[in-house]
Order: structure tokens, then sequence, then C-alpha cells
């Protein structure tokens, strides 16, 4: 059993409580999927294998295995049926896949995936130019596979990209986010994920978004946050998320991936810098640091590169 008491330097943050804080924050692991997917290098089925199950061993019990998506969109991750059988079923942790569509349901299914995630577009844009319908027309697609799913017994998340920018629309409303997650919400998402994609989002930004969210009828406590550290505010953001009540944050191991389809859009929040932060705000996360800075630094070296997470670099 790990435990979130040690830390690769020996040591740990001050620990200094302040109130209003959560006690405990669940922290979404979306490197295998979300990370791997933006990379270059292709990952050996096996290596992506031992990937997930490190992180498990670190003390995470989210992690993202995969996405089901064709391999002529993402080509990084066309051996989601081989990795998802390999390291699941297992009891005690989630293990969330992304689907796209219909078929790629029908695949997870086969795969034996117990919860998944569909996405959406905050932004007529990007919509259009990476998953070739409008917003409303990427809505209609997932609303039968959200209903399927939830017959079937899944919880099912639901992204929001581009909620604080978008590189061809420039600043997103607010309201036009919170108009795709109700629309998510009332075909059967069981939670939701706000995506900065491109990480032009600041505190403030943040708390304004969270408030007309919240003003739209959607239940904070049902509600993620997935931060990018292009200006290097994610942890900021973070921290203004955590004032609001936000008790579950996406985060990559190593600090690894992007986006795809947004190539303004840098690494996603590296787990380690997240969960030191926490540390230092005396919230439990159940995450040891020292296991989890070891895996990021052997998944970089299958990278060819080194980890752009702060704590890892620190170390090095």
């Amino acid at each position: 059993m790990t435990s979130e008491n040690t830390s690769p330097t020996g040591a740990l943050p001050r620990v200094a409580r302040r109130p209003g804080m959560p006690e405990e924050v669940r922290v979404y692991e979306v490197g295998p999927r979300d990370g791997l997917q933006a990379e270059a290098v292709h990952v050996p089925t096996a290596v992506k294998t031992e990937f997930v199950r490190r992180l498990l061993d670190a003390g995470l019990t989210t992690v993202e295995v995969t996405s089901f998506v064709s391999p002529r969109w993402i080509p990084q991750l066309d051996d989601a049926h081989e990795v998802l059988t390999a390291v699941g079923p297992l009891d005690g942790v989630r293990l969330p896949v992304l689907v796209p569509n219909d078929r790629g349901l029908e695949r997870a299914l086969a795969a034996g995936a117990r919860e998944i995630a569909v996405f959406a577009s905050a932004t007529e844009s990007f919509a259009r130019n990476n998953l070739g319908r409008d917003v409303a027309g990427v809505l209609a697609m997932s609303e039968p596979v959200v209903r399927r799913a939830r017959s079937a017994g899944l919880p099912v998340r639901g992204y929001v990209s581009m909620c604080f920018g978008d590189p061809w629309e420039g600043d997103v409303e607010p309201r036009e986010v919170a108009s795709v997650a109700r629309g998510l919400m009332d075909m059967g998402c069981t939670s939701l994920s706000l995506g900065d994609t491109i990480g032009t989002g600041t505190p403030g930004h943040v708390l304004e978004l969270l408030d007309t969210v919240r003003e739209a009828g959607i239940p904070l406590e049902r509600t993620a946050l997935h931060f990018h550290d292009t200006y290097g505010q994610a942890l900021a953001n973070v921290h203004a998320a955590l004032t609001a009540g936000i008790t579950e944050f996406d985060s990559s191991a190593g600090g690894i991936g992007g986006c795809p389809y947004a190539r303004s859009a840098t690494g996603n929040l590296a787990t380690e810098d997240l969960v030191w932060m926490l540390r230092g705000l005396g919230i439990h996360t159940g995450v040891d640091l020292t296991a989890l800075a070891a895996t990021s630094r052997w998944m970089a070296g299958h990278l060819g590169r080194p980890s752009p997470s702060r704590l890892v670099t620190a170390l090095s």
C-alpha cells in the first residue's frame, strides 16, 4: 500500500491548511490516454500497460487508460483493446476510457470497459475543424452513446474542450461553456470535466466560469477541471478552483501530452506538481510522490526526452 507521506527528496512541503479548502481531492490521471495520444513516439503496448500498473501502484485510484477512437485519428492509441484487457478489470479502482461514437462504445464494451467518457467542444471552430461537426452535431453524436452506456450501468464523464480560449476564436464566453455542459448533463452524463485546452485560463476566469456553471444548475461536486500549463497558470487555477469547492482535477504523470488537434496546446498539468501543492495545503490524495516521480522518469526514458514536470526537474 502506498502512502502520500513520502517524497523523492525525503522531505515534504510544510502543511498549512486554509479555511474552506477540501480535506480530500481525487486526482484523475490522464497520462496513458491524453498524455500519450499527443506524443510523436509510438509507445509499445507492453510499456503502456506497465505505465498504467505503475500509476496504480503509486496510489492513483482513477487512471484513464486509453481511447477507442479510429487509428486514423489517433494512431498512438491503436492498441486500446489490448491495453485495457491487459490491465483490467480491477476492483477498487476506476479505469475509464474515452469513446467518440457508438462504434467506439461497442469496442470499449467488448474490451470490458466499466466507465467511459465522451467529448464535446464549447466552440464552433474547434468542433468543425477537429470533430467534423458543429457543436450541436457533436452533442447529437454523443447522446446515443451516453444513453446506451447508462443503460448498461456505466458511469459516463463528459469532457468539454476549449472552455477558456480557442486558437481560432480567442476568448470563450462562460455561458457558451455552461450551455454545452448542461447539454451533456441533460443527456445523462454523471460527471463533467471542463478543459482549458490551450492553457489561457487565469484564476479569476476560473471562478467566473464556475459561477456561470453553477448558475446553470450544474453541481460543482460533479464537475472536474482539466488545466494545461501553457502560460504557467495551471496550479494557480487549481488553487482558485479549490476555493470554489472543486474536488477533482485531471493531470498527467510527468506533464506529458497536450492536444493533437490544437497546436497551441502544451503539456498537461503534471500530476507530481499537483500532488505536491495539495500536500502543502493538507489535502489528502493518497498518492506516493516517490513512486509517481519514478514512474514519470521511467516513462520519459521511453519517450526519449526529459519530463516537463517541475518536481521531477527539480530532482534531476
